[in-house]
């Protein structure tokens, strides 16, 4: 469906796309993911057409899309802010794309009633969009995009301007209904677990390149790089040694899983690796804090000569600040690195 060949944008001599070569497959739903300047935006308005190239291609179809405007691309595009059209009513706004490819009005009225059903706003054509929700926006900007019939669906921030419960909820809402349209999509976000939920294939970029890709578990699981493995939000990196199943660090010997890169390395111990015990088994460490997040509590531990450690427990299970514990580790949970960033 889409291909970026070399693809380069240079914004001076600042290459805020450099050289940047991705796939996207039909009905295949990638999100991009990258800290603020990463290059994530730029590359969506570089396949739209919004931003020229400074070298490379942009292929849809197989199509080289140079000298394209944005209008024949045949995408759809969403935008954090929805974008609607105040003077207009919602079916008015969802009428929009059908109204510029020249739909005849009966048809019109067909396609925005179905896609007002599928958004699970039924009936709301007639509806001020002054009047709706921020989540009710989203959704007719959502079926706006979606009326033309895009052959692929761009969203950028999508669900930015929700309050967390209202994305996490519409989040699995688009995974269904993208599943059930067939849609191909390429979405930026900043929002790991908006990514996470909502992808087939996680891309992570970083400096106008792509740090990583792959499946949200495969990058979950395997961060390529300790960029990667920090921007997902795992504290727990340090220099390494592996040999064998062992790796020496500045917190002892951590066992690894079986086929860990040998040698030099980053190590990645996720918080889930680290089990907390009695003061006098293991890593004797000091609880300096506790951070209640949900589910479970982040522990944040110091060792008496090497760097804090974090680790999560129960809510049962939680120790006191100021209390001496041990800590062993767990090796399913440990990751040897890269030795050093690309």
């Amino acid at each position: 469906m889409l291909t970026l060949d070399d693809a380069t944008v240079r914004f001076g001599r600042r290459a805020a796309l450099d050289a940047v070569d991705l796939e996207v497959a039909d009905h295949e739903i990638v999100c991009v993911l990258g800290p603020s300047g990463s290059g994530k935006s730029t590359l969506l308005r570089a396949v739209a057409g919004l931003q020229p190239l400074a070298a490379g291609r942009v292929l849809l179809g197989g199509a080289d899309q140079a000298g394209v405007p944005v209008h024949r691309r045949g995408v759809g595009l969403m935008f954090q802010d929805h974008q609607l059209f105040p003077q207009r009513d919602v079916g008015g706004n969802v009428a929009f794309g059908l109204r510029m490819h020249g739909v005849p009005k009966a048809e019109q009225r067909r396609r925005v009633e179905e896609l007002l059903e599928l958004v699970g706003l039924p009936g709301a054509g007639k509806r001020s969009v002054a009047a709706l929700s921020g989540g009710e926006q989203q959704r007719v900007a959502l079926a706006r995009a979606l009326a033309p019939r895009p052959r692929l669906l761009m969203l950028d921030e999508p669900l930015g301007q929700l309050d967390r419960t209202l994305r996490e909820r519409l989040v699995v809402e688009l995974r269904e209904l993208f599943g059930q349209l067939g849609t191909t999509v390429l979405a930026v976000t900043h929002d790991q677990g908006e990514a996470f939920a909502l992808a087939d294939r996680v891309v992570v970029m970083r400096d106008g390149r792509i740090a990583q890709s792959g499946t949200p578990r495969e990058v979950w699981q395997w961060p390529a790089s300790e960029f990667v493995a920090r921007f997902l939000g795992f504290d727990n990196v340090v220099p390494a040694t592996v040999t064998g199943e062992a790796a020496d660090t500045p917190w002892g010997k951590i066992p690894v899983p079986p086929g860990s890169p040998q040698g030099a390395c980053r190590l990645l111990v996720r918080p889930a690796a680290v089990r907390l015990g009695a003061a006098d088994e293991g890593l004797p460490c000091v609880v300096e804090s506790l951070t209640f997040r949900g589910h479970h509590v982040a522990v944040r531990l110091r060792p008496s000569d090497a760097p804090a450690l974090e680790a999560e427990c129960g809510l049962k299970d939680v120790p006191e600040v100021g209390a001496e514990v041990g800590v062993a580790f767990d090796a399913e949970d440990v990751v040897a690195l890269a030795a050093a960033e690309g």
